[in-house]
């Protein structure tokens, strides 16, 4: 309805006009060349008119003309741009299906019709590493690693292929590049820390860790590897004040302390940690200066002064006073850690060892001596340091598992009975 309105408002507007020109008094004579024309003025304006828009329409085809070969470039070149993206697609899903063939094909029109984008550099090399061409890959790396809009890309690439050839030299000389290109990104601090744990650099795992548990193992780690003896007490007081219950830490402070003749503090912290989470390990070298066997069950019971009556205690005790000749106190101990919820294998060999101590060969010492190691055959296992990724049993701690290379840590415990035959 309004442009009805409009086009009638438009139609009386041009009309009014016509009228008022054709209704205009006086006369206009143009002499030219001996011509003389003379009409009226209205006329003559209309004619001015008329002659304006004929010139105006006579030089918008003159430079249509002169823009024809223009519009024809810009044409072939629209049409060449949608025939590269349509090349660029077929290349990601080709790339995504696996279909190597294709996707070479696809990403070599892509390069011919748009020529070396950041983009079609990228499609190409992943296309030749995917067939197996290293070489050539590596070459298009390196074209996209020199232009600023595709460093980065081009040195992912290259990082990838130096991991997976174990280059692991060449692999840290490439990811300090790529983050000097683009600091920060999540996906090299996850690959730099990945490389740091192959190569055993704890103290830039440490570093690059984004959550608390792997951070504590590789400053552990670090503050065991480094030879300075002042920064490696340095670094395992700073891990052990983390978690003072996380016993790696504790025995890497406890062994640094001693090594630095604080033998004392060495205990002090040995003995915190068995508080907290009482481990075997604590005690091993915590005893590991004391020959006297009378004198080690003194030492153990300072030692576990925190957790009298943990049953890792009781155990620890049990040991120490059947390997001096107190059998009735080494029973009292087994007893209790028994009763506390030890049921392993160690406890039941401890109580065969226990039977032939206290009874000897007699028959109702060897048949005690046979119930305690059928006991010990089905028992639970003893407890490991097992990984919380892939579930593997270590019998010593590691910063990273050995056998998937997780850093989601070794966690200290007991084990199914299905986790025997992988420990």
């Amino acid at each position: 309805m309004r442009r009805v309105v409009f086009l009638l408002a438009s139609g009386a507007v041009v009309v009014g006009l016509a009228w008022w020109l054709a209704a205009m008094p006086g006369d206009v004579t143009l002499r030219m060349a001996g011509l003389t024309i003379e009409t009226r003025t209205g006329l003559a304006l209309l004619g001015a008119v008329v002659l304006l828009l004929v010139v105006l329409l006579v030089l918008r085809f003159g430079l249509a003309l002169v823009n024809i070969p223009a519009a024809i470039r810009r044409w072939l070149a629209r049409r060449r741009r949608e025939r590269g993206d349509a090349a660029v697609a077929q290349a990601l899903v080709a790339l995504a299906a696996a279909d190597i063939p294709a996707a070479r094909g696809a990403a070599s029109r892509a390069r011919d019709l748009l020529g070396d984008t950041a983009q079609t550099l990228l499609l190409d090399a992943e296309a030749n590493r995917m067939a197996g061409r290293e070489g050539e890959a590596a070459a298009l790396y390196h074209r996209m690693e020199s232009r600023p809009d595709a460093a980065f890309l081009g040195l992912r690439g290259l990082f990838r292929q130096a991991m997976a050839r174990e280059d692991w030299t060449e692999a840290a000389a490439l990811a300090r590049r790529a983050d000097a290109t683009r600091p920060g990104a999540g996906w090299l601090r996850d690959e730099r820390m990945a490389l740091a744990v192959r190569i055993g650099d704890w103290s830039e795992a440490a570093k690059l860790a984004t959550t608390a548990q792997p951070r504590l193992g590789f400053a552990t780690a670090a503050a065991e590897a480094v030879v300075d003896p002042d920064r490696a007490l340095s670094l395992a007081r700073r891990a052990w004040k983390d978690d003072r219950g996380f016993t790696p830490a504790a025995l890497a402070y406890a062994t640094r302390l001693r090594q630095a003749g604080r033998e004392a503090k060495a205990l002090s912290v040995l003995a915190d940690a068995w508080a907290d989470s009482p481990h075997p390990a604590l005690a091993d070298l915590a005893l590991a200066t004391t020959a006297d066997k009378l004198a080690r069950i003194a030492a153990a019971t300072r030692l576990t002064i925190g957790a009298v009556q943990h049953p890792e205690t009781h155990l620890l005790l049990a040991r120490l006073t059947l390997d001096a000749g107190l059998t009735g106190e080494a029973r009292r101990h087994l007893q209790a850690a028994r009763a506390g919820g030890l049921h392993q294998r160690r406890v039941w060999l401890l109580v065969a060892d226990l039977e032939a101590a206290e009874h000897g060969s007699t028959e109702a010492g060897q048949r005690a001596q046979r119930d305690a190691l059928h006991a010990a055959a089905t028992a639970e296992p003893d407890p490991a340091w097992q990984c919380d990724s892939c579930g593997a049993a270590h019998p010593h701690w590691h910063p990273a598992c050995p056998e998937c290379r997780s850093a989601a840590g070794l966690r200290w415990g007991g084990r199914k009975r299905l986790a025997l035959g992988s420990a």
